[in-house]
C-alpha cells in the first residue's frame, strides 16, 4: 500500500507541489527518504521516529520508503516532517489514507510530538487555494494562514491533537486571521531643523517613489530624515501588504501572523555581504532588498559598502526583481524598492570646510566617492546636497511643519498616480517607462527645451534623461499640475548629479 499527502516546495516567491509518497513493504528493517531531499529532510527521519515514539508507536520492523515527488525538484527545510509523518501514520493504518488527499501538510516536528512553526505557510496556504485542499499547519501559524481566503485551516498544536481532530474524536478550534500590526513609531519632520532643500527633495521621492542620495559631512542630519520617511509614504494597499507578507514568510520573519500596512524600511550595516543584501546562501532565501520591497532601503555610509555588492543592487533597481542562480535552481524573489542613500564628500566629511579641511583634499574626496560606481549613481533620480545645520538654527523653534503636513501632500499626488496606474500600470512615477512615459510626462515646448540644452550640458545618458522626466512628472503631480512645465524640470535638473568636471 502507498499512502499520499501533498506538500510544497519553495522557489523564490513560488510554492511547487510536492507528493509526499510512504510505502512500507516487507525486507530488512530500514527508514528511507529519497527525492533530491537536502540535510534537513533527511534528518526528518529522527524528528519523525521520536515524534512517534513520544505517542506511544513503533515503526514496523520492515522496509520504509518516504519518495519526494517529483524527484528532480530540490526539497529543502524542515516543513516535510509533517506530510512525512502522516503518510507514515497513514500508510500504517493509523489515519485513514483516503482522507490525507485532501490535504497540503507543512511543519516541523519536534521530538516530543509538538508542531512547530516553519517559514513560508502564508505560500503553502495560497497554494492550497489553488488547489481546492486544506491546510494542514503549526497552530502558531494557524492566524497567518488565515490570511489565504477560502482555504480550511487545520491549525494543530501536536500530532496527537491532529489526528483527533481528524478522526472526529476532537475538535481543533478554527484559526482566526492575524491582526494589522500597528504602525511602529518613526521620526517626524518637525525634529529635523533647517535642510529645507533636503526636506523639499524628500517630499518628492516619497511622493514618486524616486531613489535619493544625500551628500554632506557628518551630523549634518543624513539618517534622521532617512528615518523621517516612513512617516510621509502613504501605506500599503491590502494587495500590497498581502504580497510583502510573502516575502516575510519565506524569510521566516512574518510573527503571529501579522501583516503589516506600513512600507518596509530597512537599513542594512555597509559590513552586508552580496548574499544578505540581494539575497542567496547555501539556502537561497530573500536578502535586504527583498525584505524592503515595495518600501525603502536605507544605506548609510555608502562607499563604505563594497564596491562589488552595490553593483550588485543594479539590476534590482532598474528590474524590480532579483534573480538568483544556482546549479540546482534559479529563484527569483521582488525587490521593488525605494533606495535613499547617504554618504560624506570623503572620508574625513569635511570637504570645503576651511576650518576642518583633509590635507590631502581634493584627492581624498576623489578617492572616496570613486567607490561608488557611475552606473549605480545614474541610477539615483535625486542627489542632494546635505549642509551642516549651523548652531542658530538649532536654537529656533521646531517648523510648523511636520510629517502630517507633507504625507497629505505626498498622498493627494500617490492618489493621482494611483489613478494614473490603469492605463499605465506603474504604482509610481518612478516605473513609468515607454509609451506610459511619453504619453503622461511629456513636457510642454519650453520645458523641452530646456531639457534638451541641459541633457547636452550634463552629458545625460538615456536612463539619465527618462529619469529627469518621471522626476519632473512627480514635481508637477505635487503642484497639481496636469502638464509638466518648465519649472518643473528646472526643479528636477537641480537634483541631478553634476558631471565630473574635465
Amino acid at each position: 500500500m502507498v499512502a499520499l499527502i501533498g506538500t510544497v516546495a519553495y522557489l523564490g516567491l513560488e510554492a511547487r507541489k510536492v507528493e509526499v509518497q510512504c510505502q512500507i513493504a516487507s525486507g530488512l528493517p530500514r527508514f528511507a527518504v529519497v527525492g533530491l531531499a537536502d540535510k534537513a529532510v533527511g534528518e526528518s527521519r529522527e524528528r519523525v521516529q521520536s515524534a512517534l515514539s513520544a505517542m506511544g508507536l513503533a515503526l514496523p520492523p520492515k522496509r520504509i520508503t518516504i519518495n519526494l515527488s517529483p524527484a528532480d525538484l530540490p526539497k529543502e527545510g524542515s516543513h516535510y516532517d509533517l506530510p512525512i509523518a502522516l503518510a507514515l501514520l497513514a500508510a500504517m493504518g493509523v489515519c485513514d489514507a483516503e482522507q490525507m488527499t485532501d490535504w497540503v501538510a507543512v511543519g516541523e516536528l519536534a521530538l516530543d510530538g509538538r508542531i512547530v512553526a516553519s517559514p513560508g505557510v502564508l505560500l503553502a496556504a495560497m497554494h492550497a487555494a489553488e488547489q481546492d485542499v486544506g491546510l494542514i499547519c503549526p497552530a502558531a501559524q494557524g492566524a497567518e494562514a488565515r490570511w489565504a481566503s477560502g482555504v480550511p485551516v487545520c491549525a494543530a498544536p501536536d500530532l496527537v491533537s491532529l489526528l483527533n481532530h481528524l478522526k472526529g474524536t476532537q475538535a481543533l478550534p478554527e484559526p482566526a486571521r492575524g491582526e494589522v500590526a500597528p504602525a511602529p513609531p518613526v521620526a517626524d519632520l518637525k525634529q529635523v531643523k533647517g535642510q529645507e532643500t533636503a526636506k523639499r527633495g524628500l517630499e518628492i521621492a516619497a511622493a514618486g517613489g524616486h531613489n535619493l542620495l544625500m551628500n554632506g559631512p557628518p551630523g549634518a542630519g543624513k539618517s534622521l530624515l532617512a528615518s523621517c520617511l516612513p512617516g510621509i509614504l502613504p501605506d500599503l494597499t491590502p494587495a500590497e501588504a498581502l504580497e510583502v507578507s510573502m516575502v516575510q514568510s519565506v524569510a521566516g520573519t512574518l510573527e503571529n501572523g501579522q501583516i503589516s500596512r506600513t512600507r518596509p524600511f530597512r537599513a542594512p550595516h555597509h559590513s552586508a555581504s552580496m548574499a544578505a543584501l540581494t539575497g542567496g546562501g547555501l539556502k537561497v532565501k530573500p536578502g535586504k532588498v527583498s525584505l524592503a520591497h515595495l518600501g525603502v532601503l536605507f544605506l548609510d555610509e555608502l562607499p563604505e559598502f563594497q564596491r562589488a555588492v552595490l553593483d550588485s543592487l543594479r539590476q534590482p533597481l532598474e528590474t524590480g526583481r532579483v534573480d538568483v542562480a544556482r546549479a540546482n535552481a534559479h529563484v527569483s524573489f521582488p525587490a521593488r524598492v525605494q533606495l535613499i542613500a547617504a554618504m560624506n564628500p570623503c572620508r574625513c566629511g569635511h570637504l570645503g570646510n576651511p576650518a576642518l579641511a583633509c590635507s590631502r583634499a581634493p584627492k581624498c574626496a576623489a578617492d572616496y566617492q570613486s567607490k561608488v560606481s557611475g552606473p549605480m549613481l545614474d541610477r539615483i533620480d535625486l542627489h542632494i546636497e546635505v549642509d551642516p545645520v549651523s548652531a542658530a538654527d538649532l536654537a529656533l523653534p521646531p517648523p510648523a511643519e511636520g510629517s502630517a503636513e507633507v504625507a497629505a501632500r505626498v498622498a493627494a499626488a500617490r492618489a493621482i498616480q494611483t489613478a494614473r496606474s490603469e492605463e499605465s500600470r506603474a504604482r509610481t512615477n518612478a516605473e513609468l517607462e515607454g509609451e506610459a512615459l511619453e504619453r503622461f510626462a511629456t513636457p510642454d515646448e519650453d520645458a523641452r527645451a530646456l531639457l534638451m540644452q541641459a541633457a547636452e550640458k550634463l552629458r545625460l545618458s538615456a536612463r539619465g534623461y527618462t529619469r529627469i522626466l518621471r522626476v519632473g512628472r512627480t514635481i508637477a503631480d505635487l503642484a497639481q499640475s496636469e502638464q509638466v512645465r518648465r519649472i518643473h524640470i528646472a526643479e528636477a535638473l537641480s537634483y541631478r548629479r553634476q558631471p565630473p568636471r574635465a
